[in-house]
């Protein structure tokens, strides 16, 4: 089982895990011409693709789904709430609706979805695995749940937002009312958000933790990696990031 992340960021998404013959993506915030250029970049083909999840219905996450699901004949699986929101044009789309707390298989992977606060209409992330090894996703969160962080505990690899620096988006550019949306109950986590997270939950299986979907403008890397490598009580250097323009090479389970 391994991973790699095609982009992640407020321009947009996309995560691409594969177990044996199964490939599926959390998220398709890219058109197709620029999904395929990144997905060759990784050795792949869209072809190579089964299914995307779709974590919720915003752009930078869902902007790419119904043109490449189109293309490349991706079985698009999402909740009822991120239908009815995303408004997504399914004409000659295969789409499964998924419930929130139900276990799932696509093939050789077993899928595990999880509510989380975030302001859009039906918000899930998941936990993917091929039986013995899991990979958590947790991104687009305003506060880590418990159930979020039982969902998230013992697994071997974690993708985990760290959206923004506290200080860095008060003392930024943006309007007052969008820096309290992003640091609100239903907006982002911060990278003390994430490193709490990764404090309270068993770490003994851990062999990658990838800080992502990190601001632009109100983080970096350094800050990112450094909060997570305190807790981990690691070197900076030895903390992942996925990048908006560069994502992050396969890492294997």
């Amino acid at each position: 089982m391994r991973f790699a992340s095609l982009g992640s960021g407020s321009r947009g998404n996309a995560l691409v895990v594969e177990c044996g013959s199964t490939r599926v993506l959390v998220d398709a915030g890219f058109g197709p011409r620029e999904m395929a250029r990144r997905l060759a970049r990784l050795g792949l083909d869209a072809a190579d693709i089964q299914a995307v999840l779709v974590t919720h219905e915003h752009a930078d996450h869902c902007g790419g789904v119904s043109a490449c699901a189109r293309r490349y004949g991706w079985r698009t699986y999402l909740t009822h709430g991120t239908l009815v929101a995303s408004r997504l044009d399914a004409e000659g789309i295969e789409v499964t609706v998924v419930d929130s707390h139900e276990a799932f298989a696509i093939g050789d992977l077993a899928i595990r979805p999880f509510p989380v606060p975030h302001d859009a209409r039906e918000p899930i992330q998941f936990v993917l695995g091929d039986g013995v090894r899991r990979l958590g996703v947790l991104t687009d969160a305003g506060h880590v749940t418990r159930h979020a962080a039982n969902m998230l505990d013992g697994c071997d690899a974690l993708f985990l937002e760290c959206n923004h620096d506290l200080d860095l988006l008060e003392r930024g550019s943006y309007p007052r009312a969008l820096k309290q949306r992003i640091a609100g109950a239903w907006g982002h986590l911060d990278n003390g958000a994430a490193a709490s997270l990764l404090e309270a939950i068993d770490r003994s299986r851990l062999k990658h933790v990838v800080a992502a979907h990190l601001s632009e403008e109100n983080n970096r890397p350094s800050l990112a990696c450094g909060a997570l490598a305190t807790v981990l009580a690691c070197e900076a250097e030895s903390v992942d990031v996925a990048l908006q323009d560069d994502g992050l090479a396969w890492r294997s389970l």
